[in-house]
This record gives structure tokens, C-alpha cells and sequence, in this order.
């Protein structure tokens, strides 16, 4: 297995990771902002106010876009599985 070969398969997993997780953060972010928004306009500095939101925010994200992140993941995976013969010479 060259150098060449683990930094592109590292940066492949990379790749792929960045992809599953940036709607997930993307979410997050938004919404996180949003509350920011509206906590400083009400002046309201409750903690738990901040991270409910969120984490509802990334369960509803994750139900809608499960099927599209596990066909992302399956063909990662059979991309892996499928060139393990090149991978071991």
C-alpha cells in the first residue's frame, strides 16, 4: 500500500464525513442563531433554551435525511470493500 493510496483514501473519508455531517451542523448553526437572536431581543438567558432547539432541530434533520446519508455511507463502504484487491498490492 503506496503513501499515495492512504492519503487518498483518507482524504476520501474526509470527503464523505464532511458531506454526512454538513446539514447536521448546518442546522445547528441556523437555528442556534436564531435563538441567540431571540434570546438577546427578550432578554431571555435561559441555558436549556439554547441547546432544546438544537438538538430537536438535528433529530428532525437526521429522520429527513437518513435515507440519503445511509446511500452516501453504503457506497463509500462498497467503494472500500470493492477495492480491497488494489488496496493490498
Amino acid at each position: 500500500m503506496s503513501q499515495d493510496l492512504v492519503i487518498q483514501l483518507f482524504r476520501d473519508c474526509l470527503k464523505t464525513t464532511l458531506l454526512i455531517s454538513a446539514p447536521l451542523l448546518g442546522a445547528a448553526i441556523v437555528v442556534g442563531l436564531t435563538v441567540s437572536i431571540f434570546q438577546a431581543a427578550t432578554q431571555i438567558h435561559e441555558a436549556s433554551l439554547a441547546f432544546v432547539p438544537k438538538i430537536l432541530a438535528i433529530i428532525v434533520c437526521l429522520i429527513i435525511l437518513s435515507p440519503w446519508m445511509l446511500q452516501v455511507l453504503v457506497a463509500f463502504t462498497t467503494e472500500i470493500i470493492s477495492n480491497i484487491p488494489v488496496y493490498v498490492r
